[in-house]
């Protein structure tokens, strides 16, 4: 096990408490069981997801923590959760509801196109109405409409994907594969997320593979696992498949293992969904890069706050570099998760290939089995990152 895996609780109790910025009070919810917009003079932070996805329930733990550290109620705020329904069209709106109601202090938006020009339009209209307007996870395009909002915070996806593809190609060098053709999967190939990690992905796993295609789903599970499925019968040599979002991780396992090609085919993927995380127990995914939702959770309330207040010290510690090129981006860490290895207490998973963690000696990746992993989810009471 990488020596620094046993302190990534620590550094995640102590993350939570550097974030903190006041007594306990108040706290995340959805927006279907929350107080009428409005009431008492109560000012929200929402948070507007770009689907409905497990993964948002590890960053809305982290809004939970955040608003509690910052004291919110005290200060007569409240941070709300708004999942999205998977469109382009449905944030639009949602954007557009906000700049109705008067109540709404900040949004935190996960943006599902990075190119969508409408989607940028109703956030610049929130900010003339004076609404912070900041995004996370899922930004804009840089190049287009970075001014569409002063900051950002998220995981270096360009990184991220980098890793991925360092892992597969460690992965597939072991079991004596030297090439071959892999497909990646994902719910939009023009979201800023999605892109990054599959051109790092690229970049990373070395000429000797070769990229036979990128297969967008639009969020439907469905879709996702046709798309596997249709993917090995166009392409029955596959070397390996890539999983973008996170369900796209239980949707290739579960097909793989359906089709029986498992013994063939190497399957890594990102996030930590409840369902991949019993996958790779079973021996049917082979590396995960996760993110740290919850810590983006946290930081979106320390920001905002900071912005609502006009603290720039807040600010300026969590974006040192503003100014500079990428200065307006606040990253997040990453982990690389693996099975334990095979014939351990702590489960059945592995398939006696490791990954060397020293191979991934880069700031903000460290390599953790499954089972610590799982302890951390354990600290937070979640079943998903």
């Amino acid at each position: 096990m990488h020596r620094r895996s046993s302190s990534f609780i620590t550094l995640a109790a102590i993350a939570t408490i550097a974030v903190g910025c006041g007594r306990p009070g108040g706290g995340a919810q959805s927006e279907g069981s929350s107080p009428a917009a409005g009431s008492s003079g109560v000012k929200r932070f929402i948070f507007l997801t770009n689907g409905d996805d497990p993964f948002w329930d590890a960053c809305n733990a982290g809004l939970v923590e955040g608003a509690k550290k910052c004291d919110l109620a005290s200060k007569g705020l409240r941070v709300v959760m708004e999942k999205n329904n998977g469109t382009a069209q449905g944030q639009i709106e949602k954007l557009r509801q906000f700049g109705s109601q008067g109540d709404i202090a900040g949004v935190a938006i996960s943006v599902i196109q990075a190119d969508n020009a409408a989607i940028v339009e109703e956030m610049r209209s929130l900010a003339t109405k004076g609404v912070l307007v900041i995004t996370v996870d899922g930004d804009v395009n840089r190049d287009s409409f970075r001014d569409a909002r002063p900051w950002h915070i998220g995981t270096d996806n360009v990184e991220a994907g980098r890793a991925l593809g360092r892992a597969a190609a460690k992965l597939l060098k072991s079991r004596g594969v030297a090439g071959g053709g892999y497909v990646q999967f994902a719910g939009f190939t023009d979201n800023d997320n999605a892109r990054s990690r599959m051109n790092g992905f690229r970049e990373a796993v070395g000429g000797g593979f070769k990229e036979i295609d990128r297969m967008s789903d639009e969020m439907d599970l469905a879709k996702a696992r046709d798309n596997v499925r249709s993917s090995l019968v166009n392409h029955p040599h596959l070397a390996a498949l890539v999983g973008i979002w996170a369900y796209n991780a239980p949707a290739i396992a579960e097909v793989v293992q359906e089709r029986g090609v498992r013994q063939k085919t190497t399957v890594v993927t990102f996030d930590a969904h409840a369902a991949a995380i019993e996958h790779m127990a079973a021996d049917r995914i082979d590396a995960m890069i996760v993110q740290n939702p919850f810590e983006m959770g946290l930081k979106t309330v320390r920001l905002l706050l900071a912005m609502h207040e006009n603290d720039s010290r807040a600010v300026e510690e969590l974006f040192p570099n503003a100014g500079k090129p990428d200065g307006d981006l606040h990253t997040t860490g990453l982990r690389l998760v693996i099975p334990d290895p095979r014939g351990t207490a702590a489960g059945k998973g592995g398939d006696g290939v490791s990954i060397d963690p020293a191979e991934f000696e880069v700031p903000g990746i460290e390599v953790m089995p499954l089972s610590r992993f799982r302890e951390w989810l354990g600290t937070y009471g979640l079943s998903s990152s």
